[in-house]
């Protein structure tokens, strides 16, 4: 009985008459014996899978390893001549689990690179540097001797999470939760600190206006003091120069009348108490005989 398949252009199809290879190539399609034909698929897309294993750091602390690789069949014919990729033409499932066989190989490759990684590293170095590892993976595992075996090539490797155990993950929290917890206290610290600096600087300022108002309230009391008393030492000044010309001009008032009759003086004098008003003018014996012999009174 005549039957036609017909590949996907994502697959590579090799068909086998009589244990021999008749046709082989992407995606082809033929017409086949039932009896006598065997057909071989691989798929040649890009395929992901994730992988999950326990490893022990440097200091023999067990981590939990979750990831994810993408890869692909660079090589039909090599993998399809290491594992069986043929299929049931009844319904086009797989005869056996051998292409599960693939990224499981891949997955040890893989696991081996990451364990020379995280043996090399601390329990804090590898949760860390999970993206520095997956990238010394990659190139670790491209020129692995598995993929040229399996004729699969590596595209991209990625480590999601590389994690404690529980018990060893809340030590860690914990420490962790005590460091936020300080950094929080020194932060606090840190800002009363600074606003007792503040303060002591506005005080510091405020002394030092106060310093400089009194200063200026002091020269201004001595420059009022030295104001007042040359001020007082210029009205005394003033008030001698006037005593001494008051003074001066009474003497030359006075001398002028050194040449009058002693008597003639005496004469005006009682005219000028009489202009005043004097009601009483007592004259001894002695002022009269002096003004009658014409002597000085």
């Amino acid at each position: 009985m005549i039957r036609f398949f017909k590949g996907q252009p994502s697959e590579y199809v090799i068909q086998y008459v009589g244990g021999k290879i008749k046709k082989q190539g992407q995606g082809i399609a033929f017409s086949y014996l039932k009896f006598k034909t065997s057909i071989v698929v691989v798929p040649t897309t890009s395929t992901d899978s994730m992988f999950v294993f326990h490893d022990m750091t440097r200091n023999f602390q067990e981590v939990a390893v979750q990831g994810q690789f993408t890869f692909r069949v660079k090589n039909p014919q090599v993998v399809a001549a290491q594992l069986n990729f043929g299929i049931d033409l009844r319904d086009r499932s797989y005869q056996t689990t051998d292409p599960e066989m693939v990224p499981k190989r891949i997955t040890n490759a893989i696991q081996a690179k990451v364990h020379d990684q995280i043996q090399a590293r601390s329990l804090e170095e590898s949760i860390r540097d999970s993206e520095s590892i997956a990238g010394e993976v990659m190139v670790a595992v491209t020129n692995h001797p598995t993929l040229a075996e399996l004729g699969v090539e590596i595209i991209a490797v990625h480590i999601q999470s590389i994690r404690p155990t529980p018990e060893v993950g809340k030590a860690l929290e914990a420490e962790y939760r005590e460091t936020l917890m300080r950094k929080a206290d020194e932060a606090i610290y840190t800002r009363r600190a600074a606003a007792v600096e503040e303060e002591r600087k506005i005080k510091e300022k405020e002394l030092a206006t106060d310093v400089a108002l009194e200063e200026q309230r002091r020269s201004l009391l001595e420059l009022q003091g030295q104001n007042a008393l040359q001020d007082a030492q210029q009205r005394s000044e003033a008030m001698a120069i006037d005593s001494e010309a008051k003074a001066n001009a009474l003497k030359q008032e006075l001398a002028a009348f050194k040449s009058i009759d002693p008597r003639v003086l005496a004469a005006m004098g009682f005219r000028d108490l009489a202009k005043k008003g004097a009601d009483n003018l007592t004259i001894t014996t002695e002022v009269l005989s002096a003004l009658m012999n014409g002597k000085n009174a």
